[in-house]
């Protein structure tokens, strides 16, 4: 439930928008000046509305004294003049008196909405080791998806988290169920493409002593574990159907019954499930239930993959470039400014699971205190016959003194980065693809081709071959 402030010096207007605003489940409180304002704090509530024309000191001067709280103009002076001038001010929006209801009402949403996306702060999460840390990343997708788990975490629903390998959907889990009211209770994590069909009913149900051959002890199933907390299926898309089916019976009725018993037995648990197939489509060729699927679908969190977060890039690297120093007793290691080049311009389709994996072959090649891109190992081995030659690095923009000892990279200053990319393109496309170009130069194809198309650098195209 959100908290506005009514700031307006006419009490019919005040008490008619006040009435407007509780009968859509918002908290008000009513100022009738700027003065009568500040002394309620107006940086405690999620939005304030003041009129523009107040008793002593205009609405306006709320802008900056709410600050970072939004401010909602109001005005019976139409004019585009005096709106503009609100929002030069810094006003979020205005509205025209007298207004339409509807139209106050969704500007009133559409302004709390963009502020609780703004206001998404990563969640701490406690790993199984007991390290406590923030989850990493402010890019708009990920403050999406942190506000998404501070208003799902205590609702105690179904949730499907969905996205690419490598993404961090088990430290979604694990926010929700530490935010959740069980959070002091157990959470029980499951791989479920990690077990053999023939097991995974009795890994998760439970079986009963003599139940199948080699059943010598009754056996607690994972979800009877997990009772009064939190079950996460992790790649929960390759399920077999008759656990499917299982399962269903757990999330409508509660109730569990092990291989081999004729008792069923309740349990109150809380599913979180993930994948990276799409399960709607996968049931449409029969590979899942789709009853299942509209059971586990009551809430939805879509992880966004690496590559569409760039601005967040480097900031996981440089903490996870940390945490593998610390592991392998080499701190104060650092990334070349070539490897971090290499580092954001990289697609990496394995995601953080991948950046992980190339930080930590960085951090054991190194041999010096510096970790250059071929420390990383990102490019794909030789296919065999004489390597592509491997130009050196080129020179960094930026005002940072080179250390002594640096490779290459640090070599010919006075060689501007197009001179260096215009030089080496030509030099080396007879020989080799776009491909190995793009590898050598620590870009991106992408990249490679935008560089061209700026430089007016054509692109080699062999000879055509005859058809026959």
């Amino acid at each position: 439930m959100s908290r506005i402030l009514i700031v307006e010096d006419e009490a019919i207007i005040r008490s008619a928008l006040k009435r407007l605003l509780e009968r859509h489940e918002h908290r008000v409180s009513e100022a009738g000046s700027v003065d009568e304002a500040l002394a309620l704090d107006p940086q405690g509530f999620d939005l304030v509305i003041s009129d523009l024309r107040l008793p002593g000191d205009p609405g306006t001067e709320l802008i900056a004294r709410a600050a970072p709280v939004p401010v909602l103009i109001m005005t019976s002076y139409a004019s585009m003049r005096s709106a503009v001038e609100a929002l030069k001010l810094g006003a979020v929006d205005y509205v025209a008196k007298p207004f339409d209801h509807d139209e106050l009402l969704e500007t009133v949403s559409r302004v709390l909405h963009q502020r609780a996306l703004q206001q998404g702060e990563p969640p701490d999460v406690t790993a199984p080791g007991g390290e406590r840390q923030p989850m990493i990343g402010n890019c708009p997708a990920m403050q999406a998806v942190y506000t998404r788990i501070r208003k799902t975490a205590p609702a105690d629903v179904t949730v499907l988290i969905q996205g690419e390998s490598g993404t961090g959907k088990e430290l979604v889990a694990r926010a929700l169920h530490q935010q959740s009211k069980r959070a002091a209770a157990p959470l029980v994590c499951v791989n479920c493409a990690a077990i053999p069909e023939t097991l995974i009913e009795s890994e998760l149900f439970g079986h009963e002593k003599g139940a199948f051959t080699g059943a010598s002890a009754a056996r607690t199933g994972l979800v009877e574990a997990a009772d009064g907390g939190t079950l996460f299926l992790d790649e929960i898309g390759e399920l077999p159907l008759d656990a499917q089916a299982r399962l269903l019976r757990v999330l409508q009725e509660g109730e569990i019954r092990k291989i081999g018993s004729v008792e069923t037995r309740h349990v109150d648990v809380r599913l979180i499930a993930a994948t990276h197939r799409d399960l709607h489509a996968l049931s449409r060729t029969g590979g899942f239930r789709l009853d299942l699927y509209y059971r586990l679908n009551v809430m939805q969190i879509d992880l966004p993959p690496l590559r569409d977060r760039e601005d967040d890039i480097l900031e996981i690297a440089d903490t996870l470039l940390e945490k593998a120093c610390r592991r392998h007793e080499r701190e104060g290691l650092k990334l070349s400014r070539a490897a971090r080049r290499v580092i954001r311009d990289c697609p990496w389709p394995g995601n953080v699971r991948e950046l992980e994996n190339a930080l930590e072959r960085g951090v054991i090649l190194a041999e010096g205190h510096l970790i250059h891109p071929d420390d990383l190992g990102l490019g794909p081995a030789p296919r065999g016959g004489t390597a592509p030659p491997t130009p050196p690095a080129p020179p960094e923009l930026d005002d940072e003194p080179p250390a002594a000892g640096e490779r290459a990279e640090d070599e010919e200053e006075d060689l501007s980065l197009e001179d260096y990319f215009q030089h080496f393109v030509l030099e080396h496309q007879d020989q080799m693809s776009e491909t190995e170009l793009a590898q050598k130069l620590g870009i991106s194809r992408k990249c490679l081709w935008e560089r061209r198309q700026r430089l007016g650098i054509p692109r080699k195209k062999g000879p055509r071959r005859s058809a026959g």
